[in-house]
């Protein structure tokens, strides 16, 4: 297996930015115990692909609802290689929980940006058609990463560097 990439916790100061950002209601002393307590992704067992993200904080979710989740995380990707976000296979499967964005992006220079260090966001949608309301405790695995390795065209002449966060390299 290649190593392409390392998570990292995004800075205390930038949890709380964006939890307040998102208007999260955390009383400052859990605040603090959240973000220690922070998991960084893991694989499940040796042949899986993907990388687990660990909820942060309780999530309920009616049918038709979303909730962006600050992940916490960053991650220091090798040039050449993205890292794909999905939703947990089983919680797609049983409840129709899934992605807004259907598969999130996640490029190298992503990390660290100007905007938000590279803050990880996964907003999700509770989709089911059964009207069933959904609840995921903090710890619970709610998405996964893979990296992917990608080319580009032999004529490509991109010199654009990206200096922000999420919809920071839509060109105009």
């Amino acid at each position: 297996m290649k190593k392409v990439g390392k998570f990292e916790k995004v800075s205390y100061e930038q949890f709380v930015k964006t939890i307040e950002k998102l208007k999260i209601s955390v009383e400052k002393e859990l605040l603090c115990s959240i973000y220690r307590e922070l998991r960084l992704p893991k694989r499940a067992t040796k042949g899986s692909a993907g990388y687990d993200f660990f909820l942060p904080i309780n999530i309920d979710l009616n049918p038709r609802e979303s909730v962006i989740i600050p992940s916490g995380i960053k991650v220091n990707i090798n040039e050449g290689w993205v890292l794909k976000i999905y939703p947990r296979s089983g919680l797609g499967f049983k409840y129709r929980l899934q992605l807004d964005n259907t598969v999130g992006i996640i490029d190298s220079d992503f990390y660290n940006n100007a905007t938000d260090e590279g803050h990880i966001l996964i907003k999700l949608t509770n989709d089911g058609v059964e009207g069933k309301s959904i609840h995921l405790d903090r710890n619970v695995a709610y998405a996964q990463g893979i990296f992917v390795e990608y080319g580009i065209t032999v004529d490509d002449d991109v010199i654009f560097t990206r200096n922000g966060g999420i919809g920071s390299t839509s060109l105009v």
